[in-house]
């Protein structure tokens, strides 16, 4: 058995820190939109004398063993499945996951979380939807804070530690990627660094954006208007390729933990190689899906 699952990118319109929570995490708002920007992985199933995971990829910068988060998708799918059924469905199983890596790593695009979402989406298919949608994204929710964004797409409010999503009308507009090649960002380093801030913002652009778009009326300069990321705030002053790009576009908006920003209908210009930079994308309106 074998599929090609299509894995798009997110961009945060806004993304706010609300507080911490007891488990580590933080409470968030924010509004994710997914973009046509997709990992593609093609996932099969065989039959095999033992239970085998075997991860591969066109990135040499991720790796493909137990620390990645398809791994542990995949583990987890199959586990659950096991748990459902009468013996071990896994035992007699080699799942095989080729990557094939569009998504820049720790860019605050979900490249991880889209990934792993896909592989639990895929591995659905192809065992004849054993799982309900609010089970998949039960599964997703226990792996990390996107994924559930990721399995849905569109245009969606995300709050708790981002797994509770509110569908949003959907408007398709044009947006341009910026990202300093050699800077990535981890969660970790850029919550950290927000937690730290003496003067935390206290905005609410959030609600000021979910009103613009519920109102079926806006255009381009009134989302404009309301992209704010929280944690660009926290780490702008330690990175020199970040205050490069804002002093040539200050509109330009950080997404995610970083390190990638976008901007709306403008292309990012007149920066050297050691940019990746990706013009003409748009927003669209689903997440994971088949090939």
């Amino acid at each position: 058995m074998e599929i090609k699952v299509k894995c798009p990118a997110k961009v945060n319109l806004t993304l706010e820190i609300l507080n911490k929570r007891e488990d580590g995490f933080h409470n968030i708002q924010s509004v994710m939109q997914t973009i046509d920007l997709f990992d593609i992985l093609t996932i099969k199933v065989e039959k095999s004398e033992k239970f085998e995971i075997n991860l591969s990829g066109t990135s040499d910068e991720i790796p493909y063993d137990e620390r990645n988060l398809v791994h542990k998708a995949v583990l987890l799918f199959m586990k659950s499945l096991d748990a459902r059924g009468e013996g071990s469905i896994r035992q007699s199983k080699a799942i095989s996951v080729h990557i094939e890596k569009n998504i820049p790593i720790s860019a605050g695009l979900a490249g991880g979380s889209t990934d792993a979402a896909g592989v639990l989406w895929g591995l659905n298919k192809l065992f004849n939807n054993p799982f309900p949608k609010e089970e998949l994204h039960a599964l997703c929710a226990h792996l990390g804070s996107d994924l559930n964004f990721c399995l849905e797409g569109g245009c969606q409010l995300a709050t708790s530690r981002g797994e509770i999503l509110e569908k949003l009308p959907f408007y398709e507009f044009e947006l341009s990627l910026i990202k300093p090649k050699n800077v990535g960002i981890s969660a970790k380093e850029a919550y950290t660094k927000f937690t730290a801030l003496e003067n935390k913002p206290n905005l609410n652009m959030t609600k000021e954006l979910v009103e613009t778009l519920k109102s079926g009326e806006a255009d381009v300069d009134d989302i404009d208007y309301s992209l704010h990321n929280d944690l660009e705030l926290a780490l702008i002053e330690d990175y020199e390729e970040f205050r490069a790009i804002k002093m040539e576009y200050p509109e330009a908006i950080m997404s995610g933990s970083g390190s990638t920003f976008f901007m709306l209908t403008h292309e990012f210009k007149d920066f050297d190689d050691t940019f990746w930079i990706k013009p003409n994308l748009k927003f669209i309106p689903y997440g994971v899906c088949e090939v």
